[in-house]
């Protein structure tokens, strides 16, 4: 790399902005941090921005903010700070800006990272809502602003590396027979059935290999997560439904494959870090070094490989059902898991009912087609509307309910 690139972190103090920033540190002859951004963690982001000096850091809320402002002048900082939404389109949009590492969780990601895709700039993607809620908008501004978009998902990022380096978005040219997703199966993949609804939000969080949040922690228990990365990997890669296969891989060492109309399977391996992805994003076409450890295959002994049951894992399923339908419906499906998922977390539904919930609405709600953000934001309030109604008439019905869906 010749030049240092001045990155803007959406989300600096989740887990993907801190492994970001814990890339960057590495390589401060590379990288410049411009901007850093958090939802209300003051003390974390205070930390970071006497660490890295960016030039703003923006935070959801004017108090909080002002709180913020204090403290740094106190400390001799130079940062402004700014607050709220639009702040947010501006650093990221910033003339400056070079990379935007795209880590802010849910749909409230989505108008910032559109405004990096619009202006052109790098974006390293870890926000799997903008495709999963927007994709036929996301990817049509991707190509009329030519931005350049590097998916960071271990497992998208993986077929990224897998895939040829002149990939165009044509499998079929590229001579792709299809997508292998891999998954670990969650906490839950060896749990008797008649069980899963005894399943309490610490042991759903419990991921096996991972260290995550809550909400991711709670979607790969599900293997809903697997469900948006499928809907996610049919917008990055050009591929259809059917050019996807998710592989339950315990080991979570192979992070995706590609295979090949030859039979070739092109893997990539790796420890499950996210510093490997964030790596290889940040210096790409180059590699850099990332600070992760050495996979010893010695060690790793056995890769076992799974098929995906889906009377266990029913979300698999229904994302597929809302892939295919189109227009509004992943979308619908993303906002009805948020409000599912927060739900299980405060104890206000069970595990087992969140397909239940996520069936319900789908079944419930017009399917409409997406030709402008406003649709999606329209979207996503009838998906939150659907999922609280349901919640209101089903959650907790019974001590001994029993899905259907996992019966």
């Amino acid at each position: 790399m010749t030049s240092i690139r001045n990155v803007v972190i959406l989300g600096s103090t989740g887990s993907i902005g801190v492994n970001t920033l814990d890339v960057i540190a590495r390589h401060p002859e590379n990288f410049k941090v411009l901007a850093l951004t958090a939802h209300r963690k003051i003390d974390l982001l205070f930390d970071q921005v006497m660490k890295f000096t960016p030039r703003f850091a923006v935070i959801d809320e004017a108090a909080a903010a002002k709180q913020l402002s204090t403290r740094l002048q106190q400390a001799g900082s130079a940062t402004t700070v700014l607050h709220g939404a639009k702040n947010l389109e501006e650093v990221a949009a910033h003339a400056q800006t070079d990379t935007v590492m795209a880590a802010i969780v849910g749909i409230a990601g989505l108008r910032a990272t559109l405004a990096a895709v619009n202006a052109g700039k790098q974006v390293l993607l870890a926000n799997k809502e903008a495709l999963v809620t927007a994709g036929p908008v996301f990817m049509e501004a991707v190509r009329a602003h030519r931005a350049a978009l590097i998916p960071i998902d271990s497992e998208h990022n993986a077929i990224f590396q897998s895939l040829p380096a002149a990939f165009g978005g044509d499998l079929k040219a590229a001579g792709v027979r299809r997508i292998l997703l891999t998954a670990s199966g969650g906490p839950f993949r060896e749990m008797p059935l008649e069980k899963l609804g005894d399943v309490t939000p610490d042991q759903a969080c419990a991921h096996p290999n991972w260290v995550m949040g809550r909400k991711i922690s709670v979607d790969s228990a599900t293997m809903m997560n697997k469900g948006l990365e499928i809907i996610e990997a049919s917008w990055l890669f050009n591929a259809t439904e059917q050019q996807i296969q998710v592989v339950i891989h315990p080991e979570s060492v192979i992070h995706s494959m590609v295979e090949y109309i030859d039979g070739s399977v092109i893997a990539q391996l790796g420890n499950p870090d996210m510093r490997t992805p964030i790596a290889h994003a940040l210096g790409f076409p180059l590699r850099i070094e990332a600070g992760v450890s050495y996979l010893d295959l010695a060690a790793t002994g056995r890769l076992n490989f799974l098929e995906p049951d889906e009377r266990r894992f029913p979300c698999l399923r229904l994302a597929r059902e809302a892939l295919r339908a189109g227009g509004c419906a992943p979308a619908v499906l993303n906002a009805a898991n948020e409000i599912a998922v927060a739900a299980f977390l405060n104890s206000q539904m069970r595990f087992n009912q969140i397909p239940q919930l996520l069936e319900g609405v789908l079944e419930s709600t017009v399917n409409t087609p997406l030709r402008e953000l406003a649709d999606v934001f329209d979207a996503d309030r009838r998906g939150r509307y659907g999922a609280e109604q349901w919640l209101m008439h089903h959650a907790h019905a019974g001590n001994a309910v029993q899905s259907r869906l996992t019966a």
